[in-house]
């Protein structure tokens, strides 16, 4: 026999509930208007929730852009894990990788959040200091493997360059540019990378 009463949600659900509602609704906005000209009241609004719960649950506006941004990185550096994961061939995993990469950033505004807003809101440092610390660790580890030679310098430093290549290419294909034109391009790249060691 099953109970009419419905079932009780946990404060924990309702807090990550909210949060979720927040960054959906905050994740929308900022794609269409844009993180500077969306106002904390119409984020609110369309939430459906109170301004308290906003700020209970981020310090300001920056704030709660921050956490949506880290949750775009991450999708970006589990997509990317997922497809690489069994591939043993460190060669094969960083071509995957790339192509990973782009399959990730064809999400619908993800390329404005991640490319265009995140470094004018957080700053260059910052921006770069999150994408490292999700989808850039996965370049750095293949670069790692498929390069054993090369000092942790000289893994940075390539890191460094070809996150930069794979953004810029990421941001012509948003514009229009032709993705195979591009991920070939960046395939060759890294190709040329791999085979110089």
């Amino acid at each position: 026999m099953t109970s009419d009463k419905p079932v009780r949600r946990s404060q924990a659900d309702r807090r990550a509930e909210t949060r979720a509602k927040l960054l959906e609704a905050a994740r929308g906005l900022f794609i269409e208007m844009g993180f500077a000209e969306t106002p904390t009241p119409e984020i609110v609004r369309k939430a459906g929730v109170t301004r308290g719960a906003l700020y209970h649950h981020f310090a300001d506006k920056a704030d709660l852009f921050r956490a949506l941004v880290e949750e775009e990185a991450q999708a970006i550096s589990v997509h990317i894990d997922r497809e690489t994961r069994d591939v043993a061939d460190p060669e094969q995993a960083m071509m995957i990788g790339s192509n990973a990469f782009f399959e990730a950033m064809l999400v619908q505004g993800r390329v404005r959040l991640l490319l265009e807003e995140a470094p004018a809101i957080l700053g260059h440092s910052d921006a770069v200091a999150l994408t490292r610390a999700n989808g850039s660790e996965e370049l750095r580890g293949g670069l790692a493997c498929a390069l054993p030679g090369h000092s942790p310098k000289q893994i940075d430093a390539l890191t460094n360059l070809l996150s930069a290549a794979f953004d810029r290419a990421a941001l012509e294909i948003a514009y229009g540019g032709d993705r195979m034109t591009y991920t070939e391009a960046m395939l060759h790249l890294v190709g040329e990378v791999l085979d110089g060691s």
